[in-house]
């Protein structure tokens, strides 16, 4: 009988583990909503943005603006987007992944990390000094706190204290799909002309230098801003899928505990029926 109390006590305490999941799904679902909406309106600036200053690079002097200069790149920072909370599956495990992989490929660069969230710059933090950190700015998705982190960026790189700047992120793809992406930010990566494209600058109105003092601060603020809506995006996707995941494995082990609950109830049973029989056969 007291084996049966106990699964009976595992039952109740797995019932309101899921209950917990149930609830955390159903958040994460409407938080989902939200972030999916936000971060799907601005991506096709963020992308546009990113072609045009592509096509930009490809055709101008790259010397006429220190963001756009290419120079060996020595001094690489990485900038690594986490949660700042867990209980989101692989989704942090993934990004860290990518991380290192990067890292693996630069092994004659000098390299520094800057953690956009707690997760990595808990995990991060422990193998690696860190430059900067940024915790608990995905509450609330701020194009402020975005612009705070890309001015820093971009201090950097005028002080030529790194040559170039990778933003590695989790790029939202579906409610149950995220892919981890490494992003060269700084110096922006000239795009490719083709076959029947000529190198031919532009025409400026007023002169370069003023435009690319106003367009390429706000181009770096624009894609740290938009690296932080999709991983706002995949997090809560993420998570949504965990914990629906978590709710039905926990049914699952209810059903089972059920099963083995009533097994162990008939047993006892059997038993004390066949102790009944046997004493009064033994009287009789």
């Amino acid at each position: 009988m007291a084996k049966t109390q106990d699964i009976r006590r595992r039952i109740r305490s797995v019932r309101n583990t899921m209950q917990l999941t149930k609830a955390m799904k159903m958040v994460s679902a409407a938080k989902l909503r939200r972030a999916q909406e936000q971060m799907l309106r601005a991506r096709p600036y963020a992308r546009s943005m990113l072609r045009v200053l592509r096509s930009l690079a490809s055709r101008v002097v790259v010397e006429s603006h220190p963001l756009l200069e290419q120079r060996p790149a020595r001094r690489v920072r990485v900038v690594v987007f986490t949660a700042d909370k867990g209980l989101c599956g692989a989704f942090n495990a993934g990004v860290l992944r990518t991380a290192e992989a990067f890292v693996a490929t630069q092994r004659e660069q000098e390299l520094s990390f800057v953690a956009v969230g707690k997760k990595g710059r808990d995990l991060i933090g422990r193998r690696r000094p860190l430059a900067a950190e940024w915790v608990d700015v995905f509450r609330l998705v701020e194009f402020a706190t975005a612009a705070r982190i890309a001015r820093s960026l971009i201090d950097v790189q005028l002080a030529r204290e790194v040559d170039a700047v990778h933003l590695v992120y989790n790029e939202f793809k579906s409610a149950i799909q995220a892919r981890p992406v490494v992003q060269r930010l700084l110096p922006v990566e000239p795009a490719q002309l083709g076959a029947g494209e000529t190198g031919d600058d532009y025409l400026y109105e007023p002169e370069p230098a003023a435009i690319f003092d106003a367009l390429l601060p706000h181009y770096v603020e624009n894609q740290v801003h938009q690296a932080m809506l999709e991983s706002s995006a995949a997090e809560h996707a993420a998570r949504m899928s965990a914990m629906d995941s978590a709710t039905n494995n926990a049914g699952e082990l209810i059903d089972s505990l059920t099963l083995t609950m009533n097994r162990v109830r008939q047993a006892s049973i059997t038993t004390e029926i066949i102790e009944v029989v046997s004493g009064a056969e033994a009287l009789g």
